[in-house]
């Protein structure tokens, strides 16, 4: 089969290796996908560039947790009326040497989800990391009806879908982006607000149009560049949940403005997920996605030749919506 992999950390150019590998085969309890698509994250990047002096799990690691695809095989175990059914896929390389940016990965049957026929591939692709990360961050506490959200860097991959998916549970959404021709991007998500974090008064314009009160939940994509800003704007009781903090890992808390207003702050990290939570998130967005409720926006497409430009385009931001490998 054609994949791509790395045998030591570093730059995209440097490392990465497009080549052939013995085609895999799925042992108990594993289905095998041939791959369709393949979804690279920031995290893909980190890990193959040795971000926070992380190491490598295998000599030999095939990237890329996310991805979309059919099951072409199945191990011992697994219901063979699964061969053919179209599926996305999470957290595929998680303690494996293998991802999803190969012709075929083969991983465990319950790291699947039914992908409709009316969601395409790409859109399978970018469900996972971004769609779960996004309703982890608002539905940890339950119903976030009525509740009014803030959602930082809202033209993101995890921003774009915590917007949508923030509406769908009945919330009243801020945005914020990082550049003007973003905002019609957070307009056409949902927002009923969208505020450019470089040229407005955020903290002003948050209290002015909650009347004072603040945000019952922030969805934080950099907690050390927004810490201040959040203590601030969240309201009494509100909660502060963070999936990222690039621009700095040890950010200054203002503890008392926190604690004046007990509000919580969650640190959310897909790997750590139990299956039980992950249920509950992959089930309202297999649902919204089949109604074509929840839609990824998708970015720039390249071959699977091409991934080390697509690692760029994940790490300098440049990818325009979530990026894609296609493997097929």
């Amino acid at each position: 089969m054609r994949a791509a992999w790395y045998e030591r950390m570093g730059p995209a150019r440097e490392v990465l290796i497009v080549g052939e590998l013995p085609d895999p085969e799925p042992g108990p309890g594993e289905v095998r996908v041939r791959v369709h698509t393949s979804g690279p994250n920031p995290a893909d990047a980190k890990r193959r560039s040795g971000w926070a002096r992380l190491t490598m799990d295998f000599a030999r690691q095939i990237p890329h947790d996310d991805g979309a695809g059919v099951i072409d095989a199945v191990g011992d175990g697994v219901d063979p009326a699964r061969i053919g059914e179209r599926v996305w896929l999470f957290d595929t390389r998680v303690g494996r040497p293998a991802g999803s940016a190969a012709e075929y990965v083969c991983l465990p049957a319950r790291n699947t989800e039914p992908l409709p026929s009316t969601v395409d591939f790409a859109q399978g692709a970018s469900l996972s990391a971004p769609g779960r990360t996004a309703h982890l961050c608002l539905f940890d506490r339950g119903s976030i009806a009525g509740s009014t959200v803030l959602v930082a860097g809202a033209a993101g991959a995890v921003g774009h879908a915590a917007v949508q998916e923030a509406k769908l549970g009945g919330a009243t959404v801020i945005g914020t982006v990082g550049r003007h021709e973003n905002r019609e991007i957070a307009e056409a998500a949902g927002c009923d607000l969208v505020l450019d974090r470089r040229r407005d008064d955020v903290r002003q314009a948050v209290l002015d149009f909650t009347g004072g009160r603040g945000v019952d939940r922030i969805v934080e994509v950099d907690l050390a560049a927004n810490m201040e800003l959040d203590a601030r704007v969240c309201a009494v009781n509100g909660t502060i949940a963070v999936y990222g903090t690039d621009s700095g890992h040890k950010p200054v808390v203002p503890v008392w403005l926190l604690m004046n207003k007990s509000v919580a702050v969650n640190f959310v990290l897909l790997y750590n997920l139990p299956y039980e939570e992950h249920r509950r998130a992959a089930d309202d967005v297999n649902r919204w996605a089949a109604a074509g409720e929840l839609k990824m926006r998708i970015g720039k497409r390249f071959a699977l030749e091409d991934i080390a430009l697509a690692h760029e385009a994940v790490e300098q931001g440049t990818g325009n919506g979530n990026v894609i490998v296609d493997i097929r």
